[in-house]
């Protein structure tokens, strides 16, 4: 009997040997195929069963990190480098990233990228790895202290309609809004005065979308302008614009070289002396990460700002965050702050983890609720913002009370377009004329000066006219 129970157990191993070593052929197979997902529970398996076996960490640690889970891939990747397993420094690097350690990327990548160099190893996909962990680096070393005080996951061909910005803010709209065709997801901008729109469009002849304004004159949208190349750049896409009330601030979204993975926001002002853009900045952190980040809005009115991102979304989703903008930028200590701390505010890992200010916090929250509250599109009914002295300001025509007063702005708003309009239009001579030659420098010229004399002329009407107003106009 002895002897028979021994012989049992001899075959139950050698079955239990044979069935791990079919595992692992077949889990090494999905693993070479790219099947992380399927691999993975036989991989964990047998870590669990021999934690000590450097292969069964860096296969199970690069399975949890293919399949999103970096935080869980880090220790068995950890385990790997220090047992030398070749290449695990990738991995572990690209973990290390996921986690918003960047510090930690950049240095294991710099070690294997001198060691690949010593061995006279290809390099390519470390570099990349290491040039996008130096910018998440430069990024998490000023992550701003911002407090987010809501989010909403919405569908993404609709998720402008979820911002309930105030009409004196500008107008958001999809493609299929405002041209009544299948919506692409994308979205425009429209200015308070309805008299300019920005958008990302396809230009012909390209595959990258470029962001463009047109100008309404004489109630006809006329051709668009495509922005300076400093901030359409070239091999990238543009889109998702909002301009600030104050006609030069911009921001926009670009997945350029600058961006940190996908869309990234950035902002820009027009110099208005000589009609250009400044260099396009980068916001940076919490509103950027690796993954799409657009749409940022700041709505003056009603202090709140609105931004979208699809971090950690399933496809097809995005999640509109609502939050204090701040007067001036204010970052938390890198140096000061845990480095999970302040990963967790970078990454927006829960959005009360901003709250420095609680009473701030709920006096934004209720002035979201109260909006929130309104009929959409009506968010609210300002038709214009005109400033009769500094206890009234004046937003629709029914405010006015005097007839006389009434009459002369309208007159006012008249001159105001055409001042408009000649101001856009002069705009498009002087680009004429930097771009012409002698010949055409010299034929336009005349009708620069022209212009420049006129818009004078309107500008000097309108500050005449405004005063009229308000002497006619006893609040």
């Amino acid at each position: 009997m002895l002897i028979k129970k021994h012989i049992l157990l001899l075959l139950l191993s050698l079955i239990a040997i044979t069935l791990s070593a079919q595992t692992l052929a077949e889990a090494r197979k999905l693993y070479a195929e790219g099947y992380f997902d399927e691999a993975k529970p036989a991989f964990e398996k047998l870590v669990k069963a021999t934690p000590s076996n450097a292969n069964y960490n860096l296969w199970y640690g690069v399975c949890a990190l293919r399949t999103g889970d970096a935080a869980e891939a880090l220790p068995y990747l950890q385990t790997a480098v220090k047992r030398r397993v070749q290449d695990s420094q990738l991995f572990l690097s690209e973990a290390y990233k996921e986690l918003y350690l960047y510090e930690d990327a950049v240095n294991t990548l710099e070690t294997y990228i001198a060691d690949l160099r010593k061995r006279r190893k290809t390099s390519t996909d470390a570099e990349t790895l290491l040039e996008q962990s130096r910018k998440g680096l430069r990024m998490i070393r000023g992550v701003e202290q911002v407090m987010i005080i809501d989010s909403l996951v919405v569908d993404k061909a609709d998720f402008v309609s979820h911002y309930r910005i105030g009409v004196e803010t500008g107008h958001l709209y999809t493609t299929s809004e405002f041209y009544g065709r299948a919506n692409d997801g994308n979205a425009l901008f429209m200015t308070e005065m309805g008299d300019r729109l920005y958008y990302g469009a396809t230009l012909p002849n390209d595959s990258t979308q470029s962001l463009i304004v047109s100008v309404k004159l004489n109630g006809q949208w006329a051709n668009p302008t495509v922005l300076p190349d400093n901030i359409n750049e070239e091999g990238s896409s543009c889109t998702y614009p909002f301009v600030m009330p104050d006609g030069i601030t911009i921001y926009f979204a670009s997945d350029g070289e600058q961006s940190l993975g996908g869309y990234d926001i950035f902002v820009t002002r027009h110099d208005t002396e000589d009609d250009s853009y400044f260099t396009p900045e980068n916001i940076g952190m919490p509103f950027n990460s690796p993954y799409n980040d657009y749409m940022y809005v700041i709505d003056e009115f009603n202090n709140l700002g609105w931004f979208a991102s699809d971090r950690y979304q399933p496809e097809g989703k995005v999640c509109i965050y609502v939050f204090i903008p701040n007067d001036t930028k204010s970052v938390y200590s890198f140096e000061n702050t845990d480095k999970e701390t302040l990963a967790k505010l970078a990454k927006i890992h829960a959005i009360k983890d901003s709250w420095s200010d609680r009473p701030k916090v709920q006096d934004a929250q209720r002035r979201l609720a109260s909006i929130n509250s309104l009929p959409a599109n009506t968010v609210p009914k300002h038709e214009f913002e005109f400033v009769i002295n500094d206890e009234h300001t004046y937003y629709q025509a029914t405010d006015f009370t005097s007839p006389q007063a009434l009459n002369a702005f309208n007159h006012y708003r008249q001159i105001e377009q055409a001042y408009q309009e000649t101001s856009v239009r002069l705009e498009q001579l002087r680009n004429q004329y930097a771009a012409g030659d002698t010949a055409a420098k010299n034929r336009l010229r005349n009708s620069i000066q022209q212009k420049e004399l006129r818009e004078k002329e309107l500008y000097e009407q309108m500050i005449k006219t405004s005063k009229e107003i308000r002497q006619l106009e006893k609040p």
